[in-house]
């Protein structure tokens, strides 16, 4: 699993990685009550925001961590956004992308950077 300075994460398996936002940011946010995933066959770039999830706190993007098409979304979260609070690197995940560019994963952080990222805020 590899993380983002935005608080998402991503595991790759072959050439689909599964994407998400972290504990972290889901404790940030509070309550989730609304997520709006990407359209399956949407073709995202790296940084590019591809979802959006709502708490009872503040509405935030969620920024596709790699570039590719969207190949798969999570259909179970618009009638249960509560999952993206109780499993955020589990069953809360958003989005399958099909990668274009496996070395973008590359950039991005292991769980240990991640980690020591999380101690500096």
């Amino acid at each position: 699993m590899r993380f983002t300075k935005e608080h998402e994460w991503i595991e790759a398996d072959g050439d689909v990685a599964t994407v998400g936002i972290t504990a972290y940011a889901a404790e940030q946010l509070g309550d989730v009550v609304f997520v709006e995933l990407p359209e399956k066959g949407k073709t995202v770039r790296a940084g590019d925001a591809f979802a959006v999830v709502e708490s009872v706190k503040a509405a935030s993007d969620v920024y596709a961590p790699v570039s590719g098409q969207v190949v798969e979304v999570n259909g179970a979260l618009p009638d249960a956004p509560e999952t993206i609070n109780a499993m955020p690197e589990q069953d809360g995940w958003f989005a399958k992308v099909k990668l274009s560019n496996p070395s973008e994963l590359d950039g991005l952080m292991d769980r240990a950077a991640y980690e020591q990222f999380l101690a500096t805020l």
